[in-house]
C-alpha cells in the first residue's frame, strides 16, 4: 500500500519564481495543507531539502517511523520534495525525517508550519490560519494611520512579561486575556501603535523572541494564531496600529530548526565569516541564494497577509548591512570592491522593501540600525534601501547620555540635545527609548536620572517632553510610562503595583497628556520629517542649560513653543518672538498633577525689543528641571503691518558663542 499520494499544489510558474528568489507567497505552497483527494481528507506536505537522499513525514500518526511516509522528489530538479497522506488533520503533530547523503536521519520542524509545540520534542502542528477579521474600517483607513504625516506613538511591549496571569504570576495571559487589558490601557494611554517583540516561534525564553525558528508559526506560549489574531482584530477595531518585530538577521541552531536543514548550508552560509554571527551564536541566512531570499520575503508578506500587521520593525539591520559588524580584521572577507557593505543583503533588503510595499502600500517597514548607513529611508529608485523609518540611534544615545549627567555639569555637554537637529531630516527617523536602554545592567530609565527621587522624576518628565517634541515619530518600552523602577525582568510581570504611588501615577498621567498633546497639535507631527517643522530659538545657551525651539504646522500661525530648563533654579528668562504674537502655556512638566513642585509657568512680561533674533520678546517663569510647552495664538495681522522693522540684537548667550 502507497502511504504518500502523488500530489502537488506548485506550478511551473511558481518553480520558476522560487529559484529566481522572486516568488513572495510560498506560504501558499510549502508547508503543510488540509485538503482533500477524491473525497478523502488529508494534508498535503512539501519542504524544500534539495540535498537530501530523502525525506519522509514523521509524527504520532506512524510511531515517528521514517520508513512508512516518504515524500516524493520533484522532477525539476527544485530540491522540493511533496505527497499526500490521507486521514491526518488538523492539530496533528509531525516533522520531517531528512535522510542526509551522509546516511544521518536529522529530525527538523517545518519552516513553514503554522503552529509549534512547546515542550521538548517541538513538534510542529497541522494548522490553520484562517479567522473571520472583523478590521474592515482599520484596513481601509490604516494608511492615514501609518502616513508620515500622522502622529506616531509607539508602546514597545513584550508579551510574556507585560503582565502575568492574577492568580500565579508564573503563569503567562493568552493572547485574550492579553486582549482584555491591553486595547483598553492603550487607549487610556493614547499610543497610536503598539509594538510586540517577536510573536514568531522561538524555543528559548531568554532570546526574547530574537532566536526563531518558526518563522511563519506565532508562538504557542500565549495560544492558537487565531487567538492572536483576535488580540490584533480588537486593537484595530480601537484604532491602534500593531508593529511586529521581525528579525531576517540570523536564525539559532536548534536541531529542530533551519541550521544545516537538509545535512548542508542551505539557509546560512557554509564560511562562518559570513555565516556565523559571533554574538549571539547563531547563524546568517545567505542573502545570495534566490531560494533563502523568497523564503525571507515571503515570510514579511505572511505577516502582513494572514495576520493583518501595520508594520514590520526589522531587527539588527546594522549586522546584516556590515560584514565587518562584530568582527576583527581577518575574520571577515571584503565584497568584490574591497569594501565592507554586504551587497547580497543589501539587495535583499532593496526587494524586500519593493515587494511589501507594492503589495501593502498602506503598511510602514522601520529599520533598527545604528550605523550611518546612506539613504536607508530613501526609495530604492532613488538608490536607497526604501524602509518607511529608521531608529534614530544617536538621538538615543545623546540624549541619555546628557541626561545622566548632573545638571551643574550640563554646560558641557550641551549640544548633545542640539547635535541630532543637524541630521534629523536625512531619514525618516523614529525616536526609541526601548527594550535594549533598560536591561544588562544599564538600569531603569528613572534610575539613569540624577539627584533624589524629586530631582529624578523632574528629570524624567523633562526627558519625555523634548521627545514628544522633536520631530520624528516616538517609540517608548512598557513600563517606561510609569517609571518602573526595575531593570525589565522578562521572567516577571511590570510593577504594576508602583501605579499605588503619587510619583508613579504622575508620570502615568504625563506621559498620557503627552500622547494626548502630541495627537491634537498637529504642529508635532504634520512636518516631522520636513525641515519646516522645526525652529531653534536659543540653542547655545549652555550656562543655564536651557533650550528653546519651535515645532510648526502646515498653517502660518500653527506654532508651538519649547521651552526646556535642565537645572534645578527657578527664574524668569527673557524669550525672543516674532512681532504680533500672544502665548499661552499649554503643558508644565513641573505641574501638581504630575507630581511636580508645582510651580506655574507664566509669562511674567512682554516686550517690544527685539531679542534672540526675533523682534519682540517674552519673559517666562521657568520651573526647575522642567519643559514648557506654549502655544501661539493667532496672529494679529493688522499689528504686524503698522509695526516698524525691529534692529536685531543678538542674545547674550550667541554673543558668548561667537566669542
Amino acid at each position: 500500500m502507497q502511504n504518500v499520494i502523488p500530489h502537488s499544489l506548485f506550478t511551473d510558474h511558481d518553480i520558476y519564481l522560487f529559484k529566481e528568489g522572486n516568488h513572495y507567497k510560498l506560504y501558499e505552497k510549502f508547508g503543510a495543507h488540509s485538503t482533500a483527494i477524491d473525497g478523502v481528507e488529508g494534508v498535503y506536505f512539501s519542504v524544500w531539502a534539495p540535498f537530501a537522499k530523502e525525506v519522509s513525514v514523521i509524527g504520532d500518526f506512524n510511531k515517528w517511523h521514517s520508513e512508512t511516509h516518504k515524500l516524493l522528489p520533484r522532477w525539476d530538479e527544485s530540491g522540493i520534495w511533496e505527497g499526500f497522506i490521507a486521514d491526518l488533520k488538523w492539530g496533528d503533530v509531525y516533522k520531517y525525517g531528512i535522510r542526509t547523503n551522509n546516511g544521518v536521519l536529522l529530525e527538523k520542524g517545518d519552516p513553514f508550519a503554522l503552529s509549534w509545540e512547546q515542550n521538548l520534542q517541538a513538534g510542529s502542528l497541522v494548522s490553520t490560519t484562517w479567522f473571520e477579521w472583523n478590521d474592515k474600517n482599520w484596513m481601509k483607513e490604516r494608511s492615514k494611520k501609518n502616513s508620515l504625516k500622522a502622529p506616531m506613538s509607539v508602546y514597545e511591549m513584550h508579551l510574556g512579561s507585560w503582565m502575568r496571569g492574577t492568580d500565579n504570576p508564573d503563569r503567562f495571559f493568552n493572547y485574550r486575556e492579553i486582549a482584555e487589558r491591553l486595547v483598553p490601557y492603550i487607549k487610556e494611554m493614547e499610543f497610536t501603535h503598539v509594538e510586540f517583540m517577536p510573536v514568531m516561534e522561538y524555543p528559548y525564553d531568554p532570546s526574547w523572541g530574537y532566536q526563531i525558528t518558526g518563522f511563519f508559526a506565532a508562538t504557542s506560549r500565549f495560544g492558537s494564531p487565531q487567538d492572536l489574531m483576535f488580540l490584533i482584530n480588537e486593537l484595530h477595531r480601537n484604532e491602534i496600529g500593531v508593529i511586529l518585530d521581525w528579525v531576517p538577521s540570523h536564525f539559532p541552531g536548534d536541531a529542530n530548526g533551519l541550521h544545516f536543514f537538509d545535512g548542508t548550508f542551505l539557509y546560512e552560509h557554509e564560511d562562518p565569516r559570513k555565516g556565523f554571527h559571533p554574538d549571539w551564536k547563531s547563524y546568517i541566512f545567505n542573502y545570495g541564494r534566490p531560494e533563502v531570499k523568497s523564503f525571507l520575503i515571503s515570510n514579511a508578506m505572511f505577516w502582513f497577509d494572514r495576520y493583518h500587521a501595520d508594520g514590520l520593525r526589522v531587527d539588527a539591520v546594522t549586522s546584516m548591512l556590515h560584514l565587518d559588524y562584530s568582527r576583527n580584521e581577518g575574520e571577515w572577507e571584503p565584497n568584490i570592491y574591497g569594501g565592507n557593505v554586504n551587497l547580497e543583503a543589501k539587495k535583499f533588503l532593496q526587494d524586500f522593501n519593493k515587494a511589501v510595499y507594492k503589495e501593502f502600500p498602506d503598511i510602514i517597514t522601520i529599520a533598527e540600525e545604528s550605523s550611518d548607513f546612506p539613504m536607508l529611508t530613501k526609495p530604492v529608485h532613488e538608490g536607497g534601501i526604501g524602509f518607511g523609518m529608521k531608529w534614530m540611534m544617536g538621538w538615543m544615545h545623546d540624549t541619555l547620555n546628557y541626561f545622566k549627567e548632573d545638571p551643574v555639569e550640563r554646560k558641557f555637554q550641551h549640544n548633545k540635545l542640539t547635535f541630532g537637529s543637524m541630521y534629523v531630516y536625512n531619514e525618516n527617523y523614529m525616536m526609541p527609548l526601548s527594550h535594549d536602554e533598560v536591561v544588562h545592567g544599564k538600569a531603569s530609565l528613572i534610575y539613569k536620572m540624577p539627584g533624589d527621587e524629586w530631582q529624578k522624576f523632574a528629570n524624567l518628565r523633562a526627558l519625555y517632553l523634548y521627545m514628544f517634541t522633536h520631530p520624528g515619530a516616538k517609540l517608548l518600552f512598557m513600563g517606561d510610562e510609569f517609571a518602573q523602577t526595575h531593570e525589565w525582568d522578562f521572567t516577571k510581570s511590570l510593577d504594576w503595583h508602583l501605579l499605588e504611588y503619587h510619583v508613579h501615577k504622575g508620570m502615568h498621567d504625563f506621559v498620557k497628556k503627552l500622547n494626548h498633546l502630541y495627537r491634537k497639535e498637529t504642529a508635532l507631527y504634520e512636518n516631522n520629517f520636513s525641515p519646516d517643522g522645526m525652529e531653534w530659538v536659543e540653542a547655545n545657551d549652555d550656562d543655564n542649560s536651557i533650550y528653546v525651539y519651535l515645532r510648526k504646522g502646515k498653517k502660518e500661525d500653527d506654532v508651538l513653543m519649547v521651552v526646556l530648563n535642565l537645572t534645578p533654579r527657578v527664574f524668569d528668562y527673557k524669550i525672543g518672538v516674532n512681532e504680533g504674537t500672544n502665548w499661552e502655556v499649554i503643558l508644565n512638566s513641573d505641574d501638581e498633577q504630575f507630581a511636580g513642585s508645582g510651580v506655574k509657568a507664566e509669562i511674567v512680561d512682554e516686550e517690544d525689543d527685539e531679542w534672540m533674533y526675533k523682534p519682540n520678546a517674552i519673559v517666562l517663569k521657568l520651573p526647575p528641571l522642567a519643559g514648557v510647552i506654549l502655544r501661539q495664538k493667532k496672529i494679529e495681522k493688522e499689528k504686524v503691518a503698522t509695526k516698524k522693522p525691529a534692529v536685531k540684537k543678538e542674545s547674550a548667550a550667541i554673543k558668548k558663542t561667537k566669542k
